[in-house]
């Protein structure tokens, strides 16, 4: 394991007690429905985390997108972190990622078909998905909900970070947990992400017994996947240097490029582990989570860019970024052609994938029969 990604500020240890201390009262009025958590007659599946920053919320959200959407209609629900609008609002084709945040407004652009919508009020926000009369939603999927307790969701999923396993962190603000670990046992599925293609079976066994899940619990493994290069703006990208035909750029034809890689995730450590196998050289330009863009940044990007030398040069980004950039009224034009996103799609380890697929397809069958039951 990589130990060297766990930072904890042990000096703060007093103030995540406190901290510590008030999530458990919260967690315990809702144990004893003090508090109560709705449940609702439709399909409705979480996908979350115990720790802040990304574990591949979004990649595993769009993963059961496409397992589902070709027979349900999905809807995905989020808060929209960062978005320049308050309550619910459904996206529409004039969406931004300012009006419902940077990654509804991905999955929104990706999946056309699929009703996106935010709300900071989760209950709020589905009874507006199941007004809605076209399309009537089968399935909602709740975006970083594992904390938002007043939804009882049916199926919760639970994301751990390979190189930050929950079981290694500690709470806020000496680590990274938003809740203690034994939040974990609310879930019906934990998965850990970002795990490395090459990860031993030893290791498996290890973590499976360090994360100490009880029976009811399944554990799976996931890896990132990456795609095709795609270009952010397609329509201008027959100039660029590196452009092809098709108007995306396979990883293999980076070996004589020299990247600027641009970011504004938790961690973008897995995707500079990746094109380090590809590209000739790289220069990091990092921001944080949901970093909101200002000028002065679209000015160092091209300063960056500009500093980079050779013939072939691209700037790269995550598709969550793109949607940044995309309206951004101070990006210069010239920069445009030259700025692709990396697609991550996940794969489940250890030969799970049917049995995890499946697992998800007989809770929404299951539960969308009983739905067509109490309605007769």
């Amino acid at each position: 394991m990589d130990d060297h990604f766990i930072k904890i500020h042990k000096w703060l240890y007093p103030a995540s007690w406190l901290y510590g201390m008030a999530v458990r009262v919260r967690n315990k009025l809702f144990d004893w429905n003090f508090f109560q958590s709705k449940n609702f007659d439709i399909p409705v599946i979480s996908v979350g985390n115990l720790a802040v920053g990304g574990t591949g919320k979004t990649p595993h959200t769009e993963y059961l997108i496409k397992l589902l959407c070709n027979q349900y209609n999905v809807a995905v629900l989020s808060r929209g972190y960062k978005r320049h609008t308050k309550g619910y609002v459904l996206a529409i084709p004039e969406s931004t990622a300012e009006s419902i945040g940077d990654e509804p407004y991905q999955i929104h652009q990706k999946f056309p078909s699929v009703t996106v919508a935010v709300d900071e009020k989760r209950c709020h926000g589905i009874e507006e998905l199941l007004a809605l009369e076209k399309p009537s939603i089968d399935i909602i999927l709740l975006d970083d909900a594992f904390q938002h307790r007043y939804v009882k969701p049916g199926l919760s999923i639970l994301l751990t970070d390979y190189h930050r396993l929950f079981c290694d962190d500690t709470l806020l603000p000496a680590g990274r947990l938003r809740e203690p670990v034994g939040g974990k046992n609310r879930a019906q599925i934990v998965i850990v992400t970002k795990c490395p293609q090459d990860i031993k079976p030893i290791d498996y066994n290890i973590i499976a017994k360090r994360l100490n899940l009880y029976p009811y619990q399944q554990l799976f493994f996931s890896s990132f996947l990456y795609a095709n290069l795609q270009p952010v703006f397609p329509a201008q990208s027959s100039d660029a240097e590196m452009a092809s035909v098709n108007k995306e750029i396979p990883l293999s034809a980076l070996t004589d490029t020299n990247v600027l890689l641009m970011t504004g995730i938790a961690s973008p450590i897995s995707i500079l582990e990746k094109l380090k196998d590809s590209a000739k050289q790289i220069d990091l330009l990092e921001f944080n989570d949901h970093h909101d863009f200002s000028s002065r940044d679209m000015q160092r990007i091209k300063e960056r860019f500009n500093e980079l030398k050779g013939e072939h040069r691209l700037i790269i980004t995550t598709e969550k970024d793109a949607t940044r950039l995309i309206n951004h009224p101070a990006l210069d034009e010239a920069l445009k052609p030259y700025i692709y996103a990396l697609p991550i799609e996940i794969e489940i380890l250890q030969n799970q994938q049917d049995k995890f697929n499946q697992h998800i397809i007989d809770y929404v069958r299951e539960n969308t029969r009983n739905r067509i039951l109490s309605e007769r």
